[in-house]
């Protein structure tokens, strides 16, 4: 974002999609407590945004200062810039403490953390009790059929420059390690797959090409691929310029919770294990049934018997 120009910045910004108010109504409505969320990687607070409307307050972190200056503001949410140098305690002192976060949500963001520091520092702060923590990214982008055969062409073109990170992202969370449980909106391996609808201009799209982390991590070794022949093949597949088209972006996403600790006490024992358990049971009752008034009858009898064969 830093080398967009004010015009290309705004593009970008207005091609990016707005995450459905459905998403977070049924994943708060997973949540036990609705007191804090946790927007990680915020950029300009979209999801922020839509997490103030379900939880008392929200804190938005990112590592990025020039697009927190960008956040959207609001009185329940607190804006943080948490650089690479903070350390876990520092963050988990910031985000609210051990135990205090309701619901974790990392939109388009989680494939460019430190997976172990994020994840520890995640578990750290989440309720263990009713806590949530939701990761999200889209990958693809359905506009027509004339225009999207070219984003296609586009795409694969990428490859050769593409990091793990955009792997990451490309795969849609498929390859992503999460260790948590899931609560049945998907899981380690098996994300959801879910459309964002969402309008769009062809400035707005040419804004987002340029400003888009594949292409300018090719551009960075050399490589044009938003070239003004692509441009022209975009512009003639688009139509009326002026044209505001109805998009979907492709989204993936998974949501789980702190897995539960069992007790050794807590495994189901084997049939092995029961019948030794079973045994000195057994042993108990019959001991139960030998009341000390029988076993006086016993001695008793047997003393008469003794007698008479005297």
């Amino acid at each position: 974002m830093a080398a967009l120009s004010e015009n290309e910045a705004k593009a970008y910004l207005d091609a990016r999609p707005r995450y459905p108010i459905d998403w977070y109504k049924k994943i708060a409505a997973r949540t036990q407590d609705h007191k804090l969320a946790w927007d990680v990687g915020t950029g300009n607070g979209q999801a922020a945004i839509g997490l103030v409307e379900h939880y008392e307050n929200v804190v938005a972190t990112d590592i990025n200062e020039a697009q927190l200056k960008r956040a959207i503001k609001h009185s329940r949410i607190s804006y943080h810039h948490t650089p690479i140098t903070m350390s876990e305690d520092e963050m988990v002192a910031l985000i609210g403490g051990e135990n205090s976060v309701d619901l974790i949500v990392a939109a388009q963001a989680v494939h460019f953390f430190d997976l172990t520091t994020f994840y520890n520092v995640a578990k750290r702060v989440l309720r263990k009790e009713g806590g949530l923590i939701a990761v999200w990214v889209y990958n693809d982008i359905v506009i027509s059929p004339e225009i999207d055969p070219i984003m296609k062409r586009l795409v694969d073109s990428t490859l050769p420059f593409r990091t793990p990170i955009m792997n990451l992202a490309s795969d849609g969370y498929k390859t992503l390690m999460f260790p948590f449980e899931s609560i049945g909106m998907g899981s380690e391996g098996k994300p959801i797959t879910l459309d964002i609808p969402h309008k769009l201009s062809l400035k707005g799209f040419i804004g987002f090409l340029r400003s888009w982390q594949p292409a300018m991590k090719a551009k960075e070794k050399g490589v044009e691929l938003i070239n003004e022949d692509l441009m022209t093949k975009f512009e003639e597949a688009w139509g009326d310029e002026n044209q505001v088209k109805d998009v979907f972006y492709k989204a993936h996403m998974i949501v789980g919770k702190i897995p539960e600790v069992k007790c050794e006490s807590d495994q189901v024992l084997s049939e092995d294990s029961k019948k030794d358990l079973l045994l000195p049971t057994e042993v108990g009752r019959k001991q139960e049934r030998r009341q000390p008034s029988d076993e006086g009858n016993i001695r008793s009898k047997k003393q008469n018997t003794s007698e008479d064969e005297a």
